[in-house]
């Protein structure tokens, strides 16, 4: 009985902590429209695409999001150097499957990986690398070091040098 006691208060914990992230995907934006539009302002500005594959309803997929919005350094090089959009995609629960399934293609079947799953993309909309996440993690968060190697190993100036 202790068990299934304790086993219940570490699962509302869990529950309770993952409820204070803050959501960031919506559900409502056609991601098709969202990835045409990420790539014309980073075409634009020049900088890359980086599209964050998940939902809301994965916790580490929320982690992430507010793992690199807290952390000033990982922030800035983000923003300096990516267009960086939160792609919902719920494999368990599909609203418009033929989109979805269109939307993955496009972005090189992610989802063999896992979630949350990065896609970069270049200026002109092309998968340059697929980022399993599994390789960025620490415990139950992030590795600061490994996600900071990531963006730079994927900048437009990394990419690109000659």
């Amino acid at each position: 009985m202790k068990k299934i006691l304790t086993f219940a208060i570490l699962a509302v914990l869990a529950l309770g902590a993952n409820a204070q992230l803050k959501k960031v995907y919506n559900d409502d934006i056609n991601p098709m429209e969202q990835i045409d539009k990420a790539i014309a302002q980073a075409n634009e500005q020049g900088k890359f695409v980086i599209c964050q594959v998940g939902g809301n309803w994965c916790p580490w997929c929320l982690r992430f999001a507010d793992f690199i919005t807290k952390d000033e350094e990982i922030a800035k090089l983000i923003d300096e150097n990516f267009v960086y959009i939160h792609v919902s995609y719920n494999p368990h629960k599909s609203t418009d499957e033929a989109r979805d399934k269109a939307m993955l293609k496009r972005l090189g079947n992610p989802g063999r990986f896992g979630y949350p799953v990065f896609v970069v993309l270049d200026a002109n909309g092309n998968v340059i690398h697929i980022q399993d996440s599994s390789y960025l993690e620490e415990g139950k968060g992030y590795h600061k070091d490994k996600v900071l190697q990531f963006f730079m190993h994927w900048t437009p100036k990394a990419v690109n040098a000659e």
